[in-house]
């Protein structure tokens, strides 16, 4: 069966005018045109394309990467708007469509938007939407704490950053644990440092608790070394003076420098912290 919105891996049946057609194992067949084809192939390769829907709501295939997949979430350009809705940029051929029902709040063009990939069971059409509680969940948590995961920022408040988990639960990167520039849209590795009793779930960019001491701690060997062997910072040091130089919290540098000073990485000094030249 040939998946709309998604990678299929097809066989190359024959060449028309119009381009290639494909195949897959239950004889669909699907259109992969000119512009699209590999320089070099022969009847009976195998090729991976992406399938959507063309202009006449046809499916046809393309190499070009889209920016988000079936059932995922992106963060996308509103290229246009018209009196059924709004078209996302979504590096296809052919613009994503956002109904206005489906519009969290009125798209404006040239504005930056979340959006899921779903597709309508009833019009068989891939459609986008920014409503993405939706999408999400936190009934049923499927990570724990400690756990690197996989986030895409959706917007900032006072509180924090919200975020998009896994790609099906929010959490919070609350503003006190945020130590570089995030914006909406950027996708990264965090870290569950809480799941609290209402199941919401607390992120932190670096690894919780005594788990981040060990990498800080290497961070700041590499900091020293690439300053000659010396930081001016200590544990009297303005905590925004720190978060600005290492991009980490007061605290989490004191742990640091504690764990050097004990295995006789780092000196104490009153002006700074300075490398133990080895022998």
């Amino acid at each position: 069966m040939i998946k709309l919105g998604e990678y299929n891996t097809l066989t190359i049946l024959r060449e028309t005018d119009p381009g290639l057609y494909l195949g897959d194992e239950e004889e669909n067949v699907v259109l992969l045109p000119h512009k699209y084809k590999p320089e070099n192939f022969e009847i009976d390769d195998e090729i991976e394309v992406f399938v959507y829907l063309d202009n006449e709501e046809r499916p046809i295939a393309t190499t070009l990467e889209p920016f988000l997949l079936l059932n995922s979430f992106g963060y996308l350009n509103c290229s246009d708007v018209t009196d059924y809705g709004a078209f996302m940029d979504w590096g296809l051929e052919k613009q994503l469509f956002v109904p206005f029902k489906e519009q969290a709040r009125p798209m404006k063009i040239g504005n930056w938007y979340i959006v899921y990939l779903y597709l309508d069971e009833q019009t068989n059409r891939l459609v986008g939407s920014s409503k993405t509680n939706r999408f999400v969940q936190n009934e049923t948590i499927t990570v724990e704490a400690f756990e690197e995961v996989n986030i895409l920022v959706t917007h900032l408040t006072d509180k924090g950053a919200n975020a998009i988990v896994n790609g099906e639960h929010k959490g919070l990167i609350y503003i006190e644990d945020i130590f570089e520039d995030i914006r909406s849209g950027d996708r990264m590795k965090a870290y569950v440092k809480k799941i609290r009793e209402d199941n919401k779930i607390d992120l932190v960019l670096q690894t919780p608790g005594y788990r981040s001491i060990e990498p800080n701690a290497n961070f700041i060997l590499e900091e020293l070394k690439t300053a000659g062997g010396f930081l001016p910072l200590h544990d009297k040091s303005d905590p925004e003076t720190i978060k600005n130089e290492l991009g980490m919290s007061k605290k989490s540098f004191k742990k640091a420098i504690g764990t050097l000073y004990k295995d006789k990485q780092v000196l104490l000094k009153e002006d700074g912290i300075e490398l133990v030249q080895k022998e």
